[in-house]
């Protein structure tokens, strides 16, 4: 079973997400900020889905944090900001996706899978060299 960190401030927002994600049978380890977060990621974990705008630590600091310590775990990140330089910002940084709030489902579980999937896949690889 794949491990998905959810990282959102907003109850609603959190809570609706984790059903989509435990519906189809993904394993949800949620933390309300970024900071908590960071701490959570010393599991297993094979996918970080997380909102942008949280304090203290907001997305691009999580991400920042994330790959400074070498974590190649892929991120979904989740907003309601319409700002185009989030999609910029977030290529730099190796993010997956850009999911706009609210969220759909279909279109999550299948960013999910997707992410997933391809981190295994260069897990594998790594592993074979």
């Amino acid at each position: 079973m794949d491990n998905i960190l959810l990282v959102e401030d907003n109850d609603f927002v959190r809570m609706q997400i984790h059903k989509f994600l435990a519906d189809e049978g993904f394993n949800i380890i949620e933390a309300s900020d970024g900071l908590t977060a960071l701490g959570s990621m010393k599991g297993n974990i094979s996918l970080a889905i997380v909102d942008i705008r949280m304090e203290p630590i907001d997305g691009f600091e999580f991400v920042k944090s994330i790959r400074a310590k070498d974590y190649k775990t892929p991120v979904i990140f989740v907003t309601g900001d319409q700002n185009s330089d989030i999609l910029n910002e977030a290529n730099k940084l190796g993010v997956s996706a850009v999911l706009k709030k609210p969220v759909q489902k279909d279109r999550l579980v299948k960013m999910a899978a997707r992410a997933i999937s391809q981190f295994k896949r260069s897990e594998t690889r790594a592993k074979d060299f």
